[in-house]
């Protein structure tokens, strides 16, 4: 029997959207860390301030940190977010919710 090798890539995707001398972006950034021991992702860091980030920074510039979370084959239609303050647990009900495991979507 022949072994296969794991796929690369994770079922779920996570944006962190952060910008530089922000408290709770480096907060967010250890919560992320403990779900994804928990359960892997793919991961993607934003810096809505930085050049090229302009539609993020409209969005987002006052409200960091920020997640998206979604199924790493879906449309930004069908994300999942929280702001702010979030912890270990949320993401994981956020993810569990967008993989269609949670609970009627509540997190």
């Amino acid at each position: 029997m022949r072994i296969t090798r794991p796929l690369l890539q994770h079922a779920l995707r996570i944006t962190l959207f952060t910008r530089a001398n922000c408290a709770l972006c480096d907060q967010a950034k250890l919560v992320l860390s403990h779900a994804w021991d928990k359960k892997p992702f793919d991961f993607a860091e934003i810096d809505v301030m930085a050049r090229g980030q302009e539609q993020w920074k409209e969005l987002y510039e006052f409200d960091t940190p920020v997640i998206h979370v979604q199924r790493a084959s879906t449309t930004s239609a069908d994300v999942r977010k929280a702001m702010h303050r979030f912890s270990a647990q949320h993401v994981l009900q956020l993810m569990a919710d967008a993989d269609g495991e949670g609970d009627d979507g509540k997190g």
